[in-house]
């Protein structure tokens, strides 16, 4: 039964796809035949008097929509997970903060935590948004099984967490485990080479190393120390506990039980889902006889409008926000990636759009490409000229993202955002022992000396290594020139923060690599007063997706993911081990994202993460 639908939705699809072909139907008039039908019915939300968000925290949030391709292989695989945009959560809390309709906000964290994908700075925002509706005298109750740290982190503003008694929460701290390849390239006889500027671009060592360098570790130390501080003094403001008391929770339990829980005062009650749907009914003036209490959930109440509450605005003067979000690549790039040739032309017509009056650049990108990121920072440079580009960074915004951030009007980021890492460094592989060891060999004519400088036929000479390393040190010193002049900051204490070291938002503030400390939203109000425009304005976001689109797959996408919940599909968590191959696979993803014409990157390590 469970891969019924899939199936029939698969030939479905497959049939109709094939009629396209057969008849010579457009695809745009197809979609506009199925978008027809689709909307043939209203689906417009209904709000009751006195209802309940429902905020599932396992619900996927990214900073930008999915694009088209994206949007039609998640329809094809039938395994969709609710998702939201950040701006959508935002906004959507913010509404039900100001709705007389709505007196609570029901934060589900029964299953796995979609938000274990995000990093703390988005949650920050999200949190903030909680604090301000819990503030405005409505109830937020948050609901778990197992609370993880991010979880907690937004649950922690609730006025009641009720945890499952047979549930487990976690205050453990923090950790990096890099993966490192360099034993496994060397068994295999793949050939790495190395040219890099900053002792602490830790980008390559996962290829050089077995472990951690002292300056890559101490690095990593500090941005850790700052983003577990940040966490134990938010939570504890809410739970009225001192960050003290959190750490020794840490150092002493690391998982508590319920009832553990309860007594730390790290949550209300210990009880069951029945009890919680209960007093739920009671907030919502719900009949004792009704299946559950008064409700909507989140994703339906993003689609009621908000115009009576002066939550959606109409204004000729547009806010552009643009989303920069995955690995910075050269050339178009795809769904996910920040291709350099595609973003340099979205700003380059936003530029030219009179309409368009000031820019938000949402950053969330490890870096990637020197190359694609030069691109897109000379039309921030150029656009700056002409309106005001401001950068909201998200979780993070570090190498070739901060490349590209170094020359606007203002620069925010959360306390926990990463950023930084200033550094430039090449990969050179080689398949020369590989490539013996089965039996292959190369043989080589040239006109010159360095002729086949680009082969992979064998490792580079010393002469060689030398050519890669004039590149990096003349990129890098580009990089250093541009945070000089971008950021107005001495020649020399760049040089000293730089050397490719991450560092979190609130340390990157103190040591005037970012401007000010908030969210997408604080980027947008100082856009919007740089610009002059009062509160006459309203956001257009890009890279922009067709509305039949976004109607069309959107609800296609929902309605199919409520027939395979019905027939019991579901996404099952990772276990450990495989959480270790999914890391692995995607070091190897990342490899090949790397398309620099010149092999000459601006990134992050690769896949570094908080766990």
């Amino acid at each position: 039964m469970r891969n019924f639908f899939k199936q029939t939705f698969a030939s479905l699809l497959g049939t109709v796809l094939g009629l396209m072909i057969f008849f010579g139907i457009s695809t745009t008039g197809i979609l506009l035949l199925l978008f027809a039908v689709t909307a043939s019915r209203d689906t417009t939300p209904e709000v009751k008097d006195q209802s309940v968000v429902v905020f599932d925290l396992s619900m996927n949030i990214t900073d930008s929509a999915p694009g088209s391709s994206e949007l039609l292989q998640r329809a094809l695989s039938g395994a969709e997970a609710p998702r939201m945009t950040l701006r959508s959560v935002l906004d959507t809390l913010e509404k039900a903060r100001l709705d007389p309709r709505i007196v609570g906000i029901y934060l589900d964290a029964r299953t796995t935590s979609a938000s274990d994908s995000m990093g703390f700075a988005s949650l920050t925002e999200i949190r903030q948004e909680l604090e301000k509706f819990r503030e405005s005298g409505k109830k937020v109750v948050a609901y778990g099984v197992g609370l993880s740290q991010k979880d907690y982190y937004l649950s922690s503003v609730a006025d009641t967490i009720v945890l499952n008694p047979i549930g487990l929460m976690e205050v453990k701290g923090l950790s990096s485990q890099p993966m490192f390849l360099a034993g496994a390239l060397e068994k295999f006889g793949l050939g790495v080479q190395v040219v890099r500027v900053g002792k602490f671009k830790g980008g390559i060592e996962p290829f050089i190393l077995n472990e951690l360098s002292p300056e890559n570790r101490e690095q990593i130390q500090k941005l850790l120390d700052d983003v577990w501080a940040d966490w134990r003094t938010t939570v504890g403001s809410n739970r009225k506990i001192t960050p003290q008391q959190l750490q020794a929770i840490a150092d002493t339990q690391g998982i508590l039980t319920a009832s553990e829980a309860q007594a730390r005062g790290l949550v209300e009650q210990v009880g069951y889902m029945d009890e919680v749907v209960a007093d739920l009914k009671k907030l919502t003036a719900s009949d004792e006889t009704d299946r559950s209490f008064r409700q909507i959930n989140l994703r339906n109440y993003a689609q009621v409008s908000g115009k009576s509450l002066g939550v959606e605005r109409t204004s000729q003067n547009k806010i552009a926000v643009v989303y920069a979000e995955g690995d910075i690549v050269d050339g178009r790039g795809e769904d996910g990636q920040i291709g350099g040739d595609r973003f340099a032309k979205i700003l380059n017509q936003i530029r030219q759009d009179n309409d368009v009056k000031a820019v938000v650049l949402r950053m969330n990108t490890p870096g990637g490409s020197a190359t694609a990121s030069e691109v897109i920072q000379r039309e921030v440079e150029l656009t700056r000229q002409v309106k005001p580009v401001v950068v909201s960074m998200g979780d993070v915004a570090a190498s070739g993202g901060y490349w590209i951030a170094s020359d606007s009007n203002r620069i925010f980021a959360e306390p926990t955002t990463i950023t930084g890492s200033i550094g430039v460094f090449g990969v050179l592989f080689n398949g020369q022992k590989l490539a013996n060891d089965n039996g292959i060999t190369w043989d080589t004519v040239t006109t010159g000396t360095y002729a086949d400088l680009q082969t992979v036929a064998r490792p580079k000479s010393p002469q060689e290594l030398e050519i890669y390393q004039r590149s990096v040190n003349r990129i890098y010193e580009l990089f250093l020139d541009k945070v000089v002049q971008g950021r107005k900051l001495p020649a020399q204490k760049v040089a000293e923060i730089a050397q490719g070291r991450v560092w979190s938002g609130i340390t990157a503030k103190e040591i005037g690599l970012v401007d000010e400390i908030g969210g997408l939203n604080a980027a947008v109000k100082y856009a919007a007063q740089e610009a002059k425009l009062d509160n006459d304005w309203q956001l257009q976001e890009y890279p922009r997706v067709s509305t039949l689109e976004e109607r069309f797959f959107g609800r296609a996408i929902q309605e199919i993911t409520t027939i395979l919940e019905m027939a019991g599909v579901s996404v099952q968590p990772s276990n450990p081990l495989m959480m270790q191959f999914e890391k692995l696979q995607q070091e190897m993803l990342i490899l090949q994202k790397m398309n620099d014409p010149y092999g000459i990157y601006t990134r992050l390590p690769f896949n570094f993460r908080l766990e």
